[in-house]
């Protein structure tokens, strides 16, 4: 008895070491089969350990200096490992960089990660003939459906290398090419200056800038016109609707701030042009990444034949990171990233907004508490930059009112309006709005120490 026992031990412990034989030969085939992702695996962790005294980044694709990767130091911070703080550093405020989104990035930093082999993609075009993910395009449509902010159903999706090209392809599309007189595109002030300059810069004898929808008012049932409508509006936040009405008239709507971070999602958007991008829905504005959603077979079709021409389509690379990043904030149907930038937005202009209420030299522009069909509730405003105005009759030149207390805006005459007023941008790292903050603080109380000295 004893005897069987003994070789029953004997043939089991024998087939339990024939068993993670076969299983550590296996896992060295895996392992061998990986080397490429791990090495880039490792590599992209091993930058991305590198804390730059949390006040920057190290990139994969950064300087390298004696065999290390080199910080690149945030606004104000300074010296090889960015602790260094510039004391006169001034509040730079101009850029629309939406840096205030990296916290969540960096929370999912496993989910939206990429790794691209070599051979990725080398087609011009994807197995069905076309340059434009299917599957990106699909998680497009349920991004809108989940953001509860435009109807796709049945319409066309063009990609682009960012919101700014769609916006020039459509001016393409929709100008006449049977009119004797060139088709006019307009805006309302204050717009966008991008289309001013990129319209004057692309003019063809088919379309020319023609300034603020005011001046064709009266006329714009004899004339063809592209109005670009901004909604929210940059600089304001002002949810907008097209001015011009007419047979001859056609409206292109910029939506890139149309998601519930920066604004009431009052109803989805259903207009015939519609443009997004994923430089202030991820944040990822350098991916260069947006999209139209159109309504009209032919508008579609000369969409995308410029984007062809321009392009040859979107890049592969791009249309991969879009599509992991869309999957990465998708997993709770966007929750979680739409609560956090609105929580983070509305907190910002809050307190900007406690700052300059305490000032008779400021003013902000009125955005009001409404119904957002994503909430299902009366939400507070949140706008992505704050429209700054100098009140006082000497004070003709709020840039340079501004540039005294060491604070950066945008010119208001940048966006067609008067010297007076300043953007100001909310979107960048939390430690720029709290310097903006502090100046802002400063110029106020500055202020109320002269009113009392008086």
């Amino acid at each position: 008895m004893a005897k069987m026992h003994s070789s029953c031990y004997a043939v089991c412990l024998l087939a339990s070491m024939i068993v993670n034989v076969l299983l550590m030969t296996q896992q060295n085939k895996v392992r061998n089969q990986l080397t490429w992702s791990q090495n880039a695996a490792a590599e992209a962790e091993s930058v991305a350990s590198i804390s730059c005294s949390g006040n920057g980044r190290a990139y994969v694709d950064g300087l390298v200096v004696d065999g290390k990767p080199v910080c690149e130091c945030n606004s104000c911070f300074q010296g090889p490992d960015c602790s260094q703080f510039i004391t006169d550093c001034p509040a730079d405020a101009d850029s629309g960089d939406p840096l205030f989104l990296e916290p969540y990035w960096m929370r999912h930093a496993a989910s939206s990660a990429v790794l691209v082999a070599g051979w990725h993609r080398m087609s011009y075009t994807f197995s069905d003939h076309t340059s434009i993910s299917q599957v990106l395009d699909q998680h497009i449509r349920t991004l809108h459906a989940a953001a509860k902010n435009a109807i796709t159903d049945g319409k066309y999706i063009v990609f682009g290398a960012g919101s700014t090209q769609l916006l020039n392809a459509a001016v393409f599309a929709l100008s006449s090419r049977n009119s004797s007189s060139r088709t006019r595109v307009v805006a309302s002030t204050p717009y966008y200056p991008l289309y001013q300059k990129q319209t004057d810069y692309f003019e063809t004898l088919h379309f020319e800038f023609g300034g603020d929808v005011s001046s064709l008012k009266n006329n714009s049932d004899a004339l063809d016109i592209i109005e670009f409508v901004t909604s929210p509006n940059n600089p304001d936040g002002q949810l907008k609707k097209a001015v011009l009405q007419g047979p001859t008239v056609k409206a292109v709507y910029d939506h890139a701030y149309y998601w519930p971070p920066f604004t009431a999602i009052p109803s989805p958007a259903d207009e015939d042009v519609m443009i997004f991008t994923i430089s202030k829905l991820t944040g990822h504005a350098g991916s260069r990444f947006g999209w139209a959603v159109i309504k009209d077979k032919d508008v579609y079709e000369g969409m995308s034949a410029y984007i062809s021409l321009a392009e040859m389509g979107l890049s592969r690379d791009t249309q991969l990171r879009a599509l992991k990043l869309l999957k990465a904030l998708l997993e709770d149907d966007g929750k979680e990233i739409f609560y956090f930038g609105y929580r983070r937005m509305m907190d910002r202009w809050k307190r900007l907004n406690q700052v300059i209420s305490l000032s008779k030299h400021f003013s902000l522009q009125e955005i009001s508490p409404q119904y957002c069909n994503y909430l299902d509730r009366v939400r507070e405003p949140s706008p992505a930059y704050a429209w700054l105005k100098c009140e006082r009759e000497e004070d003709t030149n709020c840039t340079k009112v501004l540039n005294a207390a060491n604070i950066i805006g945008r010119k208001g005459r940048v966006f067609n309006v008067g010297t007076r007023h300043v953007r100001l941008s909310l979107l960048k790292r939390q430690g720029d709005f709290e310097l903006l903050l502090y100046r802002l603080n400063e110029l106020v109380k500055k202020e109320y120490d002269a009113h009392q000295a008086m």
